[in-house]
This record gives C-alpha cells, structure tokens and sequence, in this order.
C-alpha cells in the first residue's frame, strides 16, 4: 500500500505494507537499466544536476524504462528528454494502482519540466462548518484539514463565498464570533449582533445544543445542494407565522426566502433527480496550448465550473493531456463525484476508478457518453474549455507584452548591454538579529519563476549585521553557480542601498564575477543604487521597468519574511508548549502534527485538544487556560 507522504532524501514518498521500495542512483545508465525490476512503481529522470526532470508510472519498470533508450519512433518531445537524462532512480510499489497514486504525488510535489503538469497555484476558498464543536461555526477558509470538520467548495469567488455566508448566518442566526461556547456554560453579557437579532446567543442559553445545530444542518443542506427542499421548508415555516401572527417572523424568513432562490437562480438544473457528476473535457489549440474544463454537478445542479492550464504538453494529444491531469486533480479534491464523464477516451479508466474508490470509500463511474443527455454535458464543457483556453491567450499575450516593455526599458534606464530577461533578488530579514534567514527569487521574462527560489539561514554572522549577512548569502549563492556550471543572471537586485550593494559587489569581485550588473533598490525613495555611482538613478513612478522592480523587491522581502516568521514561530512554539506542564515532547509533537501551528493550537477549544492522541480532558483544559493567560507573540 502506497501512502501519501514524503522522506528527506533525492526521492520523496512513504510506501507501507509489504510494497516494496528501491531507490537506485548510479552514475551509468547502462549499468541502471540492467537493474530494472520487471514490476510495477515509478520512475525518476534527472538531468546532470541531479534535477528531476521527469515522472513516469509504469506496469513494468523494466520494459516501460528501457523503452526510452531503444531505438524507435518517438516524439520530439521524447527524444529530447532522453538527450537530458543523466541519472535514473525508481521506486517499486506492489500494484499498478498504487503506482499511479504515487506518479500524481510526485508530479505535483516536483513538477518536472517534461510532465504534462496540472498549472495550479492558487488556492481556492472553502466554506469550513466545525460540526465537531457544540455550537458549530461557519467561516471561510484555504486551509482544508482532517480534523472532523465539514469543508464545502472550492468556490471561485469569493465574494459569492461571502455571500454565501452572510445569507446562512443571517437566515439561522448562526454565531460569527470565535469564542468556545460549550453546552451548560453561559456567560451573562451579549454581543451586539444578539440584540440586533443576527445572533441567536448560544453564548448566554438563548439557543440550546440541539436547537442550534438544527439551524447548522439545515444551512448544511443548502451547501449540499438541497436548496429546493431547503426552500419549500422555509416557505412552510413562513405560512405557520403567518397564521400564528407572528408577522415579524414570517416577513424575515419571506426575505430569506427570496435571497435563496436568487442564488439558486444562477444555478442551472441538470436533472430532476439527485445526481452528483464531474465532468471534464479538454480543448486544444493550434499552438498546442491546453485546457482542461471541469463542471461540478451536485444534487441535479450544475453548482461550480473550473478550468485548469496545463504546463509541458508540447505536441501531446487530448488523451495523454486527460490522462496526466485526472490523477493530478483527484489526488487532491475534496469532494468526489459519484459519476466521471469524460469527453476524451482514456487508457486504464479501471485505474482511475481504483482511485476514487480508494478515497471515497464506494465505487465511482467512469464514462465516456456518446449520446443523450450526458452527451450534451460534454459538449458544454468542451465550448466553455475553448473558450477559456481563448481568455487565457489573450490574457498571457497582454502579459507577455507588458513583460517585455518593463525588461526592455529596464535595460534602457541600466544602460545595460543586453535585455534582464533573467533576474535574481535577494533580501535579509532578522528582527535583532535573532534567526537571521535571506531569501533569492527569480524572474524569468519578467515574471516570477517560483520553482528556483532559495532560502537561507545565516551561518556565520552574530548579532543584527546586514552588510555581512548580505556577504555571506551572495556567497554562498554564486559559489555554488560557479561550481556546478550553472548559468549566471542578467541582473541581480539587492534590497537595500549603498552599504547592501557594497557588500554584495565584494564577494563577487572576490568569486572573479564582474561581468553581472548588480544594483539595489532603496525602498524609501525607490532609488535605483549602481556600482560606482554616487548619485542613485531615478526610474520614472508609474513606468513598467520601475514595476518589475518593486515586483521583484516585495517578493525577496515577502519569502524572507515567511521564512523568518516560520522559524521564529516553531521556535517559540517549542519554546511555549514546552512550558505547559504535562506537555512533553511526545504531546508537544502529536499536537503540532495535529494542528500545524501554535496560531492553530490557541485556536482551538478544548473539545478540539481532546482529539489530539494522548490529550486528556484534564490536560486540554491546561493547554487552553495556559495558552490564553500567555499572550505571547508567536
């Protein structure tokens, strides 16, 4: 059994059971391919830098490996990978299943540059409902746990989220605040939200256990999908008011009525019977450009679409793109249909519906409809595919032009021999000099190349020294470029002024590097320091050079920063949960590995420290009083 997880080493993963793992590295490919076991598992190309450069599956890591290297009739794209393979590791998994998990794994954790790659950054908001509290809460979040909560989403805007929301706690007088209420203890003073009739005070006994999280199934159901049943029930409940007198009520749930049904408008019925489907298809341009369109169909209703681009495809069809994308994507969803249309026949469907089956726990359809009304559905998601294929040209044509202008003009205001399409930033953060970190970023063309930033922890300066930490950073840096061959950039931008750039321009005149511009950009005055200049150059405000470079100034500072910020809180983290008493190293562990963070572990009620293993009543109670009487900044 293959699961979902990672080692240090070159390879990340964790295989239990009686899968087996190898991971073999050997200078000689000839020597490897004798090696390879005729059994199931992934492989592993890299190149001469150790890089992971592709990620295979394979039934037989034998005859699909040594098929690279024989001669025959492969792609371009194919043969160019083959000229870059320098290394081969492979790791041996006791199905085909699971190493097809295991391939979706390690292509989105690596993303290697010959895979057909599923182009997503983003992360979407949910809609979170800690069914697991007494008095539940519902809120937005973009962090999806395990942790006995309900999650609903991705949603794709985020002002229809909050929408969303509103309407729920406003329709059921659900609490927004995020205090722990526990049933049979009340506090004596009210919110205003109580007395303005948004809240129905489970703070203070006005609304019990059971009654309250009546109103959250409710506003459950209508996360569901259910939002006729949903309807017809408040239409029921407003009639009753009605005849009752009670005409405040009744007039309040007529409104609630009324919003309802306006969000339910914009979703269009599919079926008239409960119905729960993903559908995707793909669409394909002439400049071999990918999309890939998702339709989410819930309870009949068509409630969400989404589309995704897909990075590495150079030449390949509509059913290598399907294929590489739907281990990709389910690997990583919240919410699994019970039916996939597809509108692209696959090899080994039996594969993917394994997969489903593994997470959702039931057997999940895969289907490729030829006629009716299924059909139709692919049809739709094919022309909504094309046509976001088009939006994203256009929209990356712009950006590309935009782009090109600042790297162009940059060079102009530099004086610059040729054009910065290639530039490292680099920045210190350290608050009196306690974990001191730097951070490098890249910016490839004009805009950010995430997969080559580096960090840094400072090694061999004490105390606040930026000059020198600068020093050591740029060091180490282009040392290690020198020694492993690697190209050198266009342009290097130093947060700071004079004293930065000083330093920085040192070690490389020290490494023999003096071909590289360098400059600083002094955040104050947005001044632009060069070497050998004593008065900065002045990039006029609003120009598209002078953008690049605040662009690649702020994320230098923004990466520094979370590192730094990332240290210092698992610091004090230690430092804090090592004071609790009854809290050792094991319960310090299992509750960092439970909640993630310190922020995350004050946050919680004591309902919610209980489920931690090894965390008694008693001792929860002791982490939240101790957390809450030591207001420490973390």
């Amino acid at each position: 059994m293959v699961c979902t997880g990672f080692f240090t080493g070159a390879i990340c993963g964790i295989i239990t059971g009686d899968a087996l793992i190898k991971v073999i590295k050997m200078k000689h490919i000839e020597e490897q391919l004798k090696l390879l076991p005729d059994l199931p598992g992934v492989y592993l190309m890299k190149d001469e830098f150790g890089e992971i450069i592709y990620i295979g599956k394979a039934k037989s890591l034998r005859k699909r490996v040594r098929s690279y290297f024989r001669k025959g009739n492969h792609t371009y794209k194919t043969k160019i990978l083959v000229s870059n393979i320098q290394d081969l590791d492979y790791i041996v998994t006791d199905t085909e299943v699971e190493a097809y998990i295991l391939e979706a794994n390690l292509i989105n954790k690596y993303q290697p540059v010959y895979n057909i790659r599923l182009k997503d950054d983003k992360t979407y908001p949910y809609i979170k409902v800690t069914v697991n509290e007494d008095f539940p809460r519902i809120f937005k979040t973009r962090l999806v746990k395990n942790d006995g909560a309900r999650y609903y989403g991705p949603f794709t805007s985020a002002s229809d989220l909050n929408t969303i929301i509103e309407l729920l706690q406003d329709i059921y007088l659900l609490r927004s605040c995020r205090k722990e209420i526990r049933e049979g203890k009340t506090e004596t003073r009210t919110c205003l939200n109580y007395h303005i009739g948004k809240c129905s005070g489970p703070c203070i006994g006005a609304a019990g256990r059971e009654e309250y999280r009546k109103r959250i199934e409710e506003a459950c159901l209508f996360l569901s999908g259910h939002q006729q049943e949903l309807i017809k029930q408040l239409e029921k409940e407003m009639y009753q008011a009605a005849e009752e007198k009670n005409f405040e009520r009744a007039a309040r749930l007529r409104d609630s009525i009324r919003a309802l049904e306006q969000l339910s408008v914009q979703q269009k019925v599919m079926y008239g019977k409960n119905i729960n489907q993903d559908v995707i298809a793909v669409a394909v341009n002439e400049q071999g450009q990918s999309c890939v369109q998702l339709l989410i169909i819930r309870n009949g209703c068509l409630i969400g679409q989404e589309y995704y681009i897909m990075e590495g495809v150079d030449g390949e069809g509509e059913k290598e793109i399907l294929e590489s994308f739907l281990p990709q994507y389910y690997e990583k969803a919240q919410q699994l249909p019970d039916e996939v249309l597809l509108g692209t026949e696959i090899e080994r469907a039996d594969l993917l519906e394994d997969l489903l089956k593994k997470r959702k726990g039931k057997k999940v359809k895969v289907n490729i409809p030829l006629i009716g009304e299924k059909k139709r559905l692919i049809e739709m998601a094919c022309v909504n595919a094309e046509e976001n294929l088009k939006k994203e040209v256009i929209r990356e044509k712009y950006i590309s032009s935009r782009t090109t202008e600042a790297v162009e003009k940059l060079a102009e205001y530099l004086e610059l021999d040729r054009s910065p399409v290639y530039i490292e930033g680099f920045d210190i953060s350290n608050i009196q000099g306690t974990d001191p970190v730097a951070s490098m970023v890249v910016f490839k063309n004009g805009l950010s190349s995430k997969q080559d930033y580096r960090r840094f922890r400072i090694r061999t300066v004490e105390g606040p020294n930026d000059y020198a930490m600068m020093k050591e950073v740029v060091g180490r840096r282009y040392r290690r470029v020198l020694e492993e061959g690697k190209p050198l950039p266009d342009l290097i931008l130093i947060d700071g002024g004079k004293g930065q750039l000083n330093a920085a321009i040192e070690v490389l005149d020290g490494l023999g590097i003096r071909n590289v511009p360098i400059i600083a950009l002094a955040e104050r005055e947005e001044e632009v320091f060069l070497p050998g200049r004593s008065e900065p150059v002045k990039i006029p405000e609003g120009s598209p050079a002078l953008h690049l470079l605040q662009r690649v100034r702020d994320e230098a500072h923004r990466f520094a920063v979370s590192y730094h910020r990332k240290l210092r809180s698992r610091r004090l983290t230690h430092t804090m949960l090592d004071d609790i008493p009854g809290v050792g190293p094991v319960r310090r562990q299992a509750l960092l590995q439970h909640f993630g963070s310190l922020a995350e572990i004050r946050e919680a009620s004591i309902s919610q420290l209980k489920e931690v293993e090894g965390i008694s009543s008693k001792t929860a109670r002791r982490i939240y009083d101790f957390l809450r009487e030591n207001t420490r900044p973390y």
